[in-house]
This record gives C-alpha cells, structure tokens and sequence, in this order.
C-alpha cells in the first residue's frame, strides 16, 4: 500500500525526494502518515480536497480488497 501511495505522490508534487510515508498499525485500522515539502502540500491536497479525497478513495478499494481498513493524513 505504501508503493501505491508513494507513486501517486510522486507524480504530484514537484520534490519527491522529501516524500516520507510512516505506516502506524492500530487493532484493525493502519494509518498512513504522508509528509510531504511544504510548497507541495497544496498540491496534494488539491482544490476544496479533491485530489487528497481522490488518493483516499483509491487507497480504500485497495484496501478493501486484502480486507483491510486504511486512512490517509497529511502531515506538515
């Protein structure tokens, strides 16, 4: 999952070196912690969260198909 995301970032943002994905594992939900440079998190986010909601929504059927419950923060 974090290849998934690690890709789908890297096409947005303009220095995807500075992309660090930290996985936290709870009970039944992961969370996926994204960090990102600073001049790059409007990017990700997207306008009014459409792009960040996107990369959630992909993550989620991805997700679901192992039987999984993930989500998605950005961390600045």
């Amino acid at each position: 999952m974090k290849k998934l995301i690690l890709h789908i970032v890297e096409a947005l943002v303009d220095h995807p070196e500075q992309i660090a994905i930290n996985e936290v594992q709870g009970g039944q939900t992961s969370v996926l912690e994204v960090a990102v440079a600073k001049e790059d998190l409007g990017k990700v986010i997207g306008k009014k969260g459409r792009t960040v909601n996107a990369i959630r929504t992909i993550m989620k059927a991805s997700a679901a198909k192992f039987e999984k419950r993930m989500l998605l923060e950005l961390v600045e």
